[in-house]
């Protein structure tokens, strides 16, 4: 007998559409989200919809303003930065730990280079077509290779709820703040530091990607708020 295969629940289905409309900005600050609308432009019913909101408000993707509903919520940059920090502490930890691995272990290294490449060819795609919400899905995945290759195996759980919140904050960095080919010209360099078994150089480029992400969208935000 084959092992089952795990599918993705309809309200994981509806929870990741409305991720990405809101990283691509398809879903911008303060758009009204009605539930019945949803559940009929997607095709389901209310429950994923239901269920895909609630985990959406706890990422803070989307706020409830009393009887008025649910809204797609502005981006707090202080809290922004906050979890950039936590995410930066994390990230370069699990790029130095890497970094030591690949000293010792060839099989290791080989394995990393191929399915980092993979997706960095992958987030090259994604760029040249414009996609924003591919591009952070890559993004995602080349930063839990790094977690995974680690060899600790908390640090991927430890981040996921700074991922979760920043999926969207990555989504106004790439429209609005920085040249997305610059981003992953930063992943290459991570990712070459890593292979060559450079732990301070991997750990320093990663603290200095992450934060350099913050301190940019903090300032795209700060242009694009209206002057009062």
């Amino acid at each position: 007998m084959e092992p089952l295969k795990p599918q993705t629940s309809l309200a994981d289905q509806v929870y990741n559409a409305l991720v990405d409309e809101i990283c691509n900005g398809a879903l911008p600050a303060g758009a009204h989200l009605v539930q019945e609308l949803l559940a009929e432009r997607l095709g389901v019913s209310r429950q994923p919809v239901q269920q895909a909101m609630a985990r959406l408000k706890a990422d803070g993707m989307v706020e409830e303003q009393g009887r008025r509903g649910l809204w797609v919520a502005p981006l707090d940059p202080a809290l922004m930065r906050h979890h950039y920090d936590i995410r930066a502490a994390l990230d370069g930890l699990a790029a130095r730990l890497a970094a030591e691995r690949m000293r010792s272990d060839a099989g290791l290294a080989d394995t990393f280079d191929r399915r980092a490449e993979q997706i960095l060819a992958l987030g090259g795609q994604a760029v040249a077509a414009g996609k924003v919400a591919e591009q952070v899905r890559h993004d995602r995945a080349l930063h839990r290779l790094i977690y995974e290759m680690s060899g600790n195996p908390l640090l991927d759980r430890t981040a996921e709820p700074h991922w979760r919140f920043l999926q969207r904050a990555m989504g106004e960095v790439l429209r609005h703040a920085r040249l997305p080919e610059e981003i992953w010209r930063q992943h290459a360099g991570i990712v070459a530091a890593i292979s060559a078994g450079a732990p301070d150089r991997a750990e320093a480029l990663m603290i200095e990607h992450d934060l350099g992400a913050a301190t940019t969208l903090g300032a795209a935000l700060a242009a694009l708020t209206p002057k009062p």
